[in-house]
């Protein structure tokens, strides 16, 4: 992306700031769709989620500070936003957020969207096993493949705490797939 300074004062500039809007969602639908995907489980859902990242994004672009890059931000806002759609659909439904993703997983088979096979869908069960936590360590990790460094700065969080919690998550994965 062109220097991040001049692009954000294009974004903060009523003049500007459509086309720029525009540029942004070109660069970063596609990438906060996965991510979002990976967390939601759900196309449907993961649509609505993005557009709510968006929506956020595109009111709030003035008051982004720079502290962290344009991208950590708006992933942060997705993934905030996606653990709260996910918290909100397990009030409404009267069941905790664990069965709200079981559930989530149990549909990815009739899921036209989904191409995974018999090893992913195992693989989506073994993930929905771990805490919250290491699961979004986990699949921004071995999904996305973001550098710790990235992830820190979009979780909030030391990078050495961050590589404890993809290793005890993908233990724990592996011996899920042993015993299942």
């Amino acid at each position: 992306m062109q220097d991040e300074k001049a692009f954000l004062s294009e974004l903060s500039n009523p003049k500007t700031q459509n086309d720029a809007f525009k540029k942004l969602l070109e660069l970063y639908q596609k990438p906060l769709y996965f991510h979002i995907r990976n967390i939601v489980l759900n196309h449907d859902d993961t649509d609505d989620v993005l557009q709510n990242t968006f929506i956020k994004v595109f009111s709030n672009v003035k008051n982004f500070k720079g502290d962290s890059k344009l991208y950590s931000w708006m992933y942060r806002i997705a993934t905030n936003e996606s653990l709260t759609f996910l918290q909100q659909k397990a009030k409404k439904s009267g069941i905790s957020n664990e069965e709200v993703q079981n559930k989530a997983i149990n549909n990815l088979e009739s899921d036209v969207y989904f191409e995974g096979d018999e090893i992913q869908l195992k693989l989506q069960k073994a993930i929905a096993i771990l805490p919250e936590k290491q699961q979004l360590v986990f699949k921004m990790k071995y999904f996305e493949e973001l550098k710790y460094e990235e992830m820190s700065e979009i979780l909030d969080t030391s990078v050495g705490a961050l590589k404890a919690s993809y290793h005890i998550a993908t233990k724990k994965i592996e011996e899920f797939l042993k015993s299942n």
